[in-house]
């Protein structure tokens, strides 16, 4: 199964649409997104073409294929918009290794769940990265719409027991098996 794996849209339009196109040129099975969806966050600027309803007209549109964490800029107002659910942290398998998926504002590199896995993938941070820690893959899948610290727009593609960050051309940044 190809799952592509982004964070912090934070209501732009432009990505979301570009996120579709990745996920159609990508023939991905599945969409997984890290939070912070519509909210654009009080510490960050407005990203290109921030309109939030759009946003969700977007993703209502592949629901069937789309899995949302909530992130730390999602409400409960979010949810009024949204034809799907924003869920918690989650764990799943991904060939025969574990991979936990959260936002990242809780759990990240410098603060790991006590769960048993194989790789954590989250966003928060906006800033795209694979590494090792130890036996377990630690990966940020960066922001598609306000990326930091001189990083790409970037996302992650999740197949099998491989992960690899991609910027918006779908150029691979890094690329690990788990």
């Amino acid at each position: 199964m190809k799952i592509v794996i982004a964070s912090d849209l934070h209501g732009s339009a432009f990505y979301a649409q570009k996120l579709m196109d990745i996920c159609y040129k990508e023939d991905a099975d599945k969409l997984i997104l890290l939070g912070d969806i519509y909210n654009h966050g009080p510490r960050n600027v407005l990203p290109k073409d921030y309109q939030p309803m759009k946003v969700a007209e977007i993703l209502n549109g592949v629901k069937e294929n789309l899995i949302v964490i909530k992130g730390n800029c999602d409400s409960e107002v979010d949810t009024m918009i949204s034809e799907f659910d924003f869920v918690g942290d989650m764990l799943i398998l991904s060939g025969t290794k574990t991979v936990y998926l959260t936002h990242g504002h809780i759990y990240n590199k410098d603060k790991m769940p006590k769960s048993n896995f194989d790789a954590i993938i989250y966003g928060h941070f906006h800033t795209g990265f694979i590494e090792r820690q130890g036996e377990v893959v630690v990966a940020n899948t960066g922001s598609l719409s306000l990326p930091k610290n001189n990083t790409p727009n970037s996302y992650i593609v999740l197949e099998d027991e491989t992960i690899t960050l991609k910027d918006l051309e779908q150029k691979e940044i890094r690329k690990t098996t788990i």
